[in-house]
């Protein structure tokens, strides 16, 4: 069966770092476009980072360009997505998700879901 698995949230103080992990399986992960969606309370699930299936190319939604960095390791099955001078702005459950479409900033376009790591900045 597919399964994505997200760790590495947590409370981190304004100005901090937290860098997300998430483990595939079940699929050909090599294949697959990588995405990191996030979601706030009362809000709608918004694109934050991609990253396609070699790591060549990345893309960020401009609420995290410069701050956020999204990685891979194919040999690990792994996408992470590292955060960086973090804002309470940024709280959010953050999701991964799978995709063989190049608009990778849509949800929809995601084949694959993981079930979210929450993270919460504050002071």
């Amino acid at each position: 069966q597919v399964q994505l698995v997200e760790s590495g949230g947590g409370l981190v103080q304004p100005g901090g770092s937290l860098r997300l992990s998430c483990v595939a399986s079940g699929f050909t992960f090599s294949s697959y476009t990588m995405g990191w969606f996030r979601q706030a309370p009362g809000k709608e699930r918004e694109f934050a980072a991609a990253i396609n299936w070699s790591g060549r190319f990345k893309y960020y939604a401009d609420s995290v360009k410069g701050r956020f960095t999204v990685s891979r390791d194919n040999a690990k099955n792994t996408v992470y997505l590292q955060m960086n001078s973090l804002k309470p702005e940024d709280t959010a459950v953050y999701y991964c998700a799978a995709t063989r479409e190049i608009e990778v900033s849509i949800g929809s376009t995601y084949d694959y879901w993981g079930r979210g790591t929450q993270v919460t900045v504050s002071s």
